[in-house]
């Protein structure tokens, strides 16, 4: 469906300010879908990216200040999330032996046997865009870095 129909308005100002809207909104429409296919597992889209940075970093440990840094939503609390992480049995945290103010945190086996789980149906989420093929994908993905750039 077009942007305007999904979202009833008047006419845009220019096809500026709709690229704009369009965006915001498929960026909400893509985050719902995402968080539909991770309610079953028990966790949110952000916990998963959590435990798949633990995962790229294991067998080392890694601060959650550094989990922040390397996450898709930089606006998360990757504190709390690793709290939550944490109360499931996903995830371990000790204190980081070189700096005492820094937490360390780690997968668990069951953060390893979730993400396994997981990554058995995940192609099927990542398929969401079906609707395009892979020189549109690449052309979406040079216009967004595009975007991005002039910031």
């Amino acid at each position: 469906m077009k942007i305007k129909e999904e979202i009833n308005r008047l006419p845009f100002k220019n096809e500026t300010q709709k690229a704009a809207l369009n965006i915001l909104f498929t960026s909400n429409w893509i985050s719902s879908q995402y968080q539909k296919f991770f309610n079953p597992y028990g966790i949110t889209s952000q916990q998963y990216h959590v435990l798949s940075v633990l995962r790229i970093t294991h067998p080392k440990t890694i601060s959650t200040s550094e989990i922040k840094a390397r996450l898709h939503d930089r606006n998360s609390d990757a504190s709390r999330i690793v709290d939550r992480l944490t109360s499931k049995g996903y995830v371990k945290k000790s204190v980081c032996s070189e700096d005492r103010r820094l937490v360390d945190v780690s997968l668990t086996e069951n953060g390893f046997q979730l993400l396994h789980e997981v990554d058995r149906n995940i192609d099927i989420m990542n398929d969401f865009s079906g609707n395009l093929n892979e020189r549109e994908a690449q052309t979406l993905n040079e216009l967004l870095d595009k975007l991005r750039s002039a910031c």
